[in-house]
């Protein structure tokens, strides 16, 4: 076994500092790979993982990989020579635009179109640098978004790659919703978008996207609905009748979502939709050289090449599924979450935090939760850690509907509750990792640079990791 948890194969097989210099046989390698790949889906498998795993059957897994596999080498830039990617990205499309009530912005005379991205944030990049966009054709070369402060990084992250002020807005703490009267103080002439949830993923609640987009219409501005965890599974829960407030483009002043077709829509990571009310927002946003002495050069997003084989396998998973496919996983999704919630709020010294469905967390008020966090992780359970309060969160997903997972969560629960009670007086040892051990912002950023670090320069920083 590896002396280090960050390198659990560098005893097994040959670390590789270079370039071999010969090839390998094509068995060897793949026997190499199902041995890491069986490893580390015994992890998942049992259902004690926290999202991630939004699928978790592998007949699904198989049907998308031979799907791929006919496209995997194929540039979808290239149309001329692929023109089933057209077919794929447009039918990916409009198969969001369906699920997010497109058909009401064309009734208020919109154009509803969308753009097929990377993951949640390219799409969230995507929306900024739209916004941006408009912005500056406006005159407005100073602009800002407002967003929760639930909001996920990636908004953070894309304002700073592109130089647009971000603002957060407080958060009501009792329903973990953003408080609208604040987003509202926030907002001035330079403000070009405001930013709901649905959900957040920290959560799982939704922000009051109703109040919204009356703002947004009030103020004259962009809505940006983050569905990106939930956009693929909160509109079933509606349709199933669960108490989910519509989000998406039945509100007028809703001018984008993004959806993760890699979530909740079962796809390979990472492919995402991003949909825009009006054609002309989105065409903003696209890139064009016309001087170049390679030629015209034009892309509708940041990516250049990209492979088709993953927009092949996003298409084939959508129509495999189809609503009753994603009806009935939907159903079986919130039947599990509901039932763990419950064994949450059977002990009376955790809280759940606001209203969730499918994504929950929960606190403590008379010890440290991340003492249940500790405890969890001896049953091999991988929840999130949260801060600002310490929380713990679970996404639910396809593995955590096995038989008997919902009872082992109840019974491992009861245990960690006693455990923490115990040794509520002890410091956790996921605090250091989850920000409840008194670090400053300026330790907490050193921590995380060293981790990405690790993660990316393997091969240099292994023999001083391992000695």
């Amino acid at each position: 076994m590896a002396k280090n948890a960050q390198y659990p194969y560098a005893d097994r097989f040959t670390v590789l500092r270079g370039l071999p210099s010969e090839g390998r046989d094509h068995e060897a390698i793949l026997r190499e790979l199902r041995e890491m790949a069986t490893a580390e889906d015994a992890s998942w498998e049992p259902g004690r993982a926290s999202g991630s795993f939004y699928c978790g059957d592998k007949d699904h897994y198989a049907f998308m990989a031979e799907a791929f596999a006919m496209y995997g080498h194929v540039n979808a830039l290239q149309r001329d020579i692929a023109p089933s990617a057209t077919r794929f990205e447009g039918e990916i499309i409009a198969m969001g635009l369906d699920l997010m009530h497109g058909s009401s912005a064309t009734e208020r005379g919109h154009d509803p179109v969308g753009l097929v991205t990377s993951g949640g944030t390219g799409s969230i990049a995507h929306a900024m640098l739209a916004y941006r966009e408009q912005a500056y054709a406006n005159g407005n070369r100073i602009p800002n978004v407002v967003k929760p402060e639930t909001g996920h990084p990636a908004f953070d992250k894309a304002c700073h790659l592109f130089g647009i002020e971000m603002r957060h807005a407080p958060i009501d703490p009792g329903t973990t919703q953003v408080d609208v009267n604040a987003m509202s103080a926030m907002i001035d002439g330079n403000t070009v978008a405001i930013i709901g949830s649905a959900s957040n993923y920290g959560y799982g609640t939704i922000d009051p996207i109703a109040e919204l987009s009356d703002l947004a219409i009030a103020r004259g501005i962009g809505l940006h609905v983050d569905g990106c965890l939930g956009g693929f599974i909160l509109p079933f829960g509606e349709m199933l009748g669960y108490d989910i407030p519509p989000f998406d483009f039945r509100h007028p002043g809703v001018t984008t979502i993004s959806a993760d077709t890699h979530k909740y829509g079962y796809g390979f990571k990472g492919t995402s939709i991003l949909m825009f009310r009006d054609r002309a927002l989105r065409n903003g946003q696209y890139f064009y050289m016309t001087d170049w002495s390679g030629g015209k050069y034009s892309s509708p997003g940041m990516d250049g090449s990209r492979s088709s084989g993953l927009l092949a396998a996003t298409w084939a998973s959508m129509v495999a599924n189809g609503r009753g496919g994603y009806l009935a996983k939907a159903k079986k999704i919130f039947e599990t979450a509901f039932a763990m919630q419950e064994a949450v709020t059977s002990h009376s010294s955790l809280k759940l935090n606001g209203k969730p469905t499918y994504c929950f967390s929960f606190r403590s008020d008379d010890y440290d939760i991340y003492h249940v966090n500790d405890f969890m992780r001896t049953r091999g359970w991988r929840l999130n850690g949260q801060q600002n309060p310490n929380s713990v969160h679970i996404a639910v997903t396809g593995p955590q509907t096995q038989s008997g997972v919902v009872e082992a969560f109840a019974t491992d629960l009861a245990d960690a509750v006693a455990y923490a009670v115990e040794n509520k007086d002890q410091t956790p040892k996921s605090s250091a990792v989850y920000g409840s051990s008194g670090q400053t912002r300026e330790e907490a950023d050193q921590v995380l640079r060293k981790l990405m670090a690790t993660m990316l320069d393997r091969s240099q920083s292994l023999p001083p990791l391992l000695d």
